[in-house]
């Protein structure tokens, strides 16, 4: 896909981490070649993380993220730097900016929670134009921190490719943008969406799961034909054979599960993107939660858009009516949007979060690491419609 093609979410997110007035909005102009982030020489312009999304060669398709510098003893620096540790959840490479002598104690501190986090990083040190000695200064970090700094300047733009090359080689080896169904499919294989056109995709479009199935189907050379959920019989009908796979809206699972031909295989757009975007066997073994529920549970939904509630929303009304169906009408059912998601979910009986189109993968599976760790399963839209509607074992994923 181009660059105007690949969404936010299936981007690599590099992340700019170092004091306030560091160089790091500098340094992100620098390497893109244009004026991403907002430069001043007083202390604290940055303020919330600032997304960049760019094309750069050899890294590719990537987001850079711009954070509020670190250092600022104030109470609106305090606010600052809780924005920049929530950027942590989304990052797949860090990027620390040193650029002043000092006892690095605030580096140390990010360096430490950056590795806890196990995410790949890079040091840089930035205005080598400024420094009296540049490469004692590097080895000063390189001593301390078990890192080899790359030297840059970015008010004089060298060093740019060091950075670039560097990245690339810290690229986790999971990020590669995996098939969407390049599992469940082979060359030449039919393969019918059903795809609901009701309030969630009204006229004249497509939700981004159907739209990217379909670039991914088609690169993995399948014949794609799309039919709405009334007109399912009539698209089987059209068909000299039964598709090899059937990929369906999950709310509609039983009544596409009840005209599927036995030899077809059948899925849902959100079961294939908790494979793509997370752990799709960690979200079946929380769906088993489901059996355990009680009325007096509460229950966590998640989503990543921030649409305005809708008659009928999955979220709101579908999910929850087949959940207390299931458990009691007495459930509790707490629904969040976009990034707004609990720190603390020890008070959930289970997390059921939506397919994360619009998340990065680092950031759904952070989520799914957070809920490990509370001890608190969490599983996903489809493959708890799946379980609700008793076609777990009978589905594709």
């Amino acid at each position: 896909m181009g660059f105007q093609q690949t969404p936010q979410a299936n981007r690599l997110h590099i992340a700019f981490f170092g004091r306030t007035n560091s160089g790091k909005s500098s340094l992100i102009n620098a390497l893109t070649g244009q004026e991403t982030a907002l430069v001043s020489e007083q202390s604290g312009t940055t303020t919330d993380p600032v997304f960049k999304a760019m094309e750069i060669q050899p890294l590719g398709a990537c987001v850079f993220i711009d954070t509020a510098g670190f250092g600022d003893t104030t109470a609106l620096g305090a606010l600052r730097a809780g924005k920049t540790r929530s950027v942590l959840d989304r990052t797949d490479i860090a990027v620390v900016v040193f650029a002043e002598d000092g006892d690095f104690s605030e580096e140390k501190q990010w360096v430490d929670t950056i590795r806890r986090r196990g995410l790949p990083l890079l040091a840089v040190v930035n205005k080598s134009d400024a420094l009296p000695d540049p490469a004692a200064f590097a080895e000063r970090v390189r001593k301390e921190f078990a890192l080899e700094p790359v030297i840059v300047s970015a008010v004089r733009k060298t060093g740019m490719q060091d950075i670039r090359e560097a990245l690339t080689r810290l690229i986790p080896e999971d990020f590669e943008v995996k098939s969407i169904c390049g599992h469940l499919v082979n060359e030449g294989d039919t393969v019918l969406l059903v795809m609901p056109q009701d309030i969630q995709a009204p006229k004249g479009r497509l939700i981004l799961p159907q739209v990217q199935t379909i670039r991914d189907l088609l690169d993995n050379q399948c014949l794609v034909l799309c039919a709405t959920a009334g007109k399912l019989g009539q698209a089987l009908d059209a068909l000299q054979q039964p598709p090899a796979l059937m990929i369906t809206d999950s709310q509609v699972f039983a009544e596409v599960y009840s005209q599927k031909p036995p030899q077809t295989r059948l899925t849902s757009f959100s079961v294939l993107f908790s494979r793509y975007k997370g752990d799709v066997d960690a979200f079946v073994e929380g769906a088993a939660a489901i059996d355990r529920l009680r009325e007096t549970d509460r229950v966590l939904i998640a989503e990543a858009c921030t649409h305005r509630p809708l008659d009928g929303d999955i979220a709101r009304v579908k999910l929850p009516r087949l959940l207390r169906k299931k458990a009691g009408e007495g459930l509790s059912v707490d629904v969040v949007s976009g990034v707004d998601f609990p720190k603390d979910l020890s008070p959930y009986a289970l997390v059921i979060h939506c397919g994360s189109c619009m998340f990065n993968r680092k950031y759904l599976l952070s989520r799914l690491a957070g809920a490990r760790e509370a001890g608190v399963p969490m599983t996903n839209y489809g493959v708890a419609i799946a379980k609700l509607t008793g076609i777990l074992e009978k589905i594709d994923y």
